[in-house]
């Protein structure tokens, strides 16, 4: 969200799991967050994410589990823009792919909808949607030691903005994978 003066907010807000603890307060009807399970609650075993744990994420008083969360900024003298998705432990990825998106230049509309690959060193598989590589890149991957999964699905609910200060022209974008929607209100 940006508005006319330049103010801007890039936000992940997460239950994290589809239905976070899956109960809500009572008689709020709002839906509790596990937030939780970002720490090791077994510093041998892992999340929900797969995420390898370690002592140093275990549960502990005064402490803030680790997270992937990552709204991000990216401004020059002639552009602003931002980055925000929902995604666990693939949010860093998705960010990444997208901010390589606007560093090449594409537009904005292909930022959250570019096929999405992800690898968090433990499991070592390079985990990728449906149609993220094409078969020889797949062949070259294979060929170099990579072990490739692909999900079956794609996930991710990002959404991105690019204001062209020059111009004073605003375009945004929603992942065509989520729920949301893109708009830009002009004052």
């Amino acid at each position: 969200m940006i508005d006319a003066d330049g103010n801007a907010v890039a936000a992940t807000l997460s239950v994290n799991l589809p239905f976070g603890a899956a109960f809500t307060a009572p008689g709020t009807g709002v839906v509790l967050n596990n937030e939780m399970d970002d720490f090791a609650a077994d510093p041998a075993g892992s999340n929900s994410y797969g995420l390898a744990g370690s002592q140093a994420n275990a549960v502990a008083a005064g402490k803030r589990p680790l997270s992937s969360m990552s709204p991000s900024f990216i401004e020059s003298p002639s552009q602003f823009a931002a980055f925000g998705t929902p995604g666990g432990s693939r949010i860093p990825s998705m960010v990444l792919l997208s901010v390589l998106e606007y560093l090449g230049g594409q537009p904005v509309a292909r930022w959250p909808a570019v096929a999405r690959y992800h690898h968090q060193y433990l499991p070592d598989v390079i985990e990728h949607e449906p149609g993220a590589f094409s078969a020889a890149e797949q062949q070259a991957l294979q060929a170099r030691g990579y072990q490739l999964k692909d999900v079956g699905r794609q996930y991710g609910n990002q959404q991105v903005l690019l204001w062209d200060k020059a111009s004073q022209t605003l375009e945004a974008a929603s992942d065509p994978r989520g729920v949301g929607a893109a708009e830009v209100i002009a004052r």
